[in-house]
């Protein structure tokens, strides 16, 4: 039942203040329109609503609105979206309205952008092997279908390319080894400069993978509060895909920073007390809202599978963005400034780097049954090579053993032919091929995380032979 007050008490900045007669209720994220006194309106929604006072965030700029002759409206439902799959192959804006110019979407139903709880007891452990086409992921930080994986990355490091690339790689195999099925693609932009937006829409265009995707765009010149509603609306379009359409789907969004910063500004509008930073305290609450959306559902065949991107400023990576979003996902892909100043991509930095449910999608049947056991030695080899490379800085190369440098020389070899592949997409055999090929630089008797058997089958029974030779054709 929608409610209408003239009572409208304060605006400041993002935030409309209005005043409830006696007896009055609203309920928390309830939509709102401010009708100024031009007649130009403004869509907002229930912040907090207190027992004679409601706090509106307006989703529009509030340049222009003037207390005197405006009037609130309460709608009395809350921001729901319309679905259907004929948002596929569609770009929206961060308030879900299509902005390429084609037809309006004819809705399959609406749905509540805040989701629905999902039964702790109904999701299923994620456990099929997502191939990315990424040698450091796919091999060494394994992401499975229903993960939220996030990338942290600095500026002016590729991480829009490597979006890009996994977006258009992406695909599933299911625990029987069979598959190779694409995804469908949610890809959400929070925030970013109009260059940005348009490199993945044309990238996306490029690559005819923009048929299978759906575009949710806020650039840095939209309303900030829109920021905080377009992840959103790209996890309410995902999860109708999945659960109710059975697709796999792959949801992209960039930069989490700049919608912390979203959350920041309305807190300090609020004039609460600041947390870590100057981030709300509630901050940790509000973004494992958005994770937590990923995963699969027992009986359901279509899962959401979440890559959010953020920019660490001054690469700092216990800055509280970051660091609350380590404790709530599964890991994290982090690319290393000085593999990018070297001219290698993608820079994964590989030993920060970890995904914690790797070892749910590696093994025979999924990878191969070398997997595991092949990545152990590739870490240890490198990290031991790294910490050379230090020593030598030091005592000079000619102090150190025979075993050393080839450990050393692994190290180079590793970051220039299997840290950076360029934008070649590699299935998982190919790359732990590849894995075995480098571990020939190293001494047998350094190699003690491999079993035997595999050691003969795959590094001198010819695979990575066979690898080898594709590569030169």
């Amino acid at each position: 039942m929608q409610k209408e007050f003239k009572t409208v008490r304060d605006i400041v900045g993002p935030l409309a203040f209005i005043e409830l007669p006696e007896g009055e209720k609203v309920t928390y994220e309830e939509l709102v329109i401010l009708t100024l006194a031009d007649g130009k309106e403004r869509l907002g929604k229930v912040l907090d609503a207190q027992k004679d006072l409601a706090i509106v965030q307006l989703f529009e700029s509030p340049q222009g609105i003037s207390t005197e002759g405006s009037k609130a409206r309460f709608l009395g439902e809350t921001f729901r979206l319309a679905v259907s799959e004929d948002m596929l192959g569609r770009t929206f804006d961060g308030r879900g309205q299509p902005i390429d110019g084609g037809p309006k979407i004819i809705a399959d139903k609406r749905i509540d952008i805040n989701g629905a709880p999902i039964n702790p007891a109904s999701r299923e452990m994620p456990d099929d092997f997502f191939q990315t086409g990424v040698s450091t992921i796919d091999a060494l930080n394994t992401l499975v279908r229903g993960q939220k994986l996030p990338i942290f990355s600095g500026s002016g490091l590729p991480h829009n390319k490597l979006a890009a690339q996994i977006a258009r790689q992406a695909k599933v195999r299911s625990a029987d080894g069979s598959g190779g099925e694409e995804f469908s693609i949610v890809f959400a932009a929070m925030g970013v400069p109009f260059e940005e937006a348009q490199y993945f829409i044309n990238e996306f265009k490029k690559t005819g993978a923009i048929e299978r995707s759906v575009l949710f765009i806020n650039t840095a010149d939209n309303p900030v509060i829109e920021r905080i509603a377009t992840p959103r609306l790209a996890l309410t379009t995902a999860e109708y895909l999945a659960f109710e359409k059975g697709k796999h789907v792959l949801v992209v969004y960039t930069d989490v920073t700049n919608y912390c910063e979203a959350l920041r500004e309305v807190s300090a509008a609020r004039k609460e007390v600041p947390g870590r930073g100057g981030f709300p305290g509630y901050m940790y609450t509000d973004l494992s809202t958005l994770y937590e959306r990923a995963g699969r559902i027992r009986g359901k065949s279509g899962s959401v599978t979440q890559l959010p991107i953020m920019t660490m400023p001054n690469d700092d990576i216990t800055h509280p963005i970051i660091d609350l979003t380590g404790y709530i996902t599964e890991g994290q892909i982090v690319l290393g400034r000085d593999l990018h100043k070297k001219g290698l991509y993608p820079s994964v930095a590989v030993l920060p780097s970890l995904s914690r449910l790797m070892g749910k999608g590696q093994g025979e049947g999924k990878t191969r049954e070398d997997h595991s056991n092949v990545i152990a030695q590739l870490f240890a080899s490198y990290a031991y090579g790294v910490e050379m490379r230090e020593l030598a800085v030091i005592l000079g190369e000619s102090s150190l053993s025979d075993s050393d440098r080839a450990h050393l020389k692994f190290a180079e070899q590793f970051e220039e032919r299997f840290i950076s592949q360029g934008e070649t997409n590699r299935e998982i055999e190919e790359s732990l091929n590849l894995g075995w090929e480098l571990l020939k630089a190293i001494p047998e008797t350094e190699l003690k995380r491999v079993k035997k058997e595999y050691m003969e089958k795959y590094m001198k029974g010819g695979a990575a032979a066979q690898t080898s030779e594709k590569a030169e054709a």
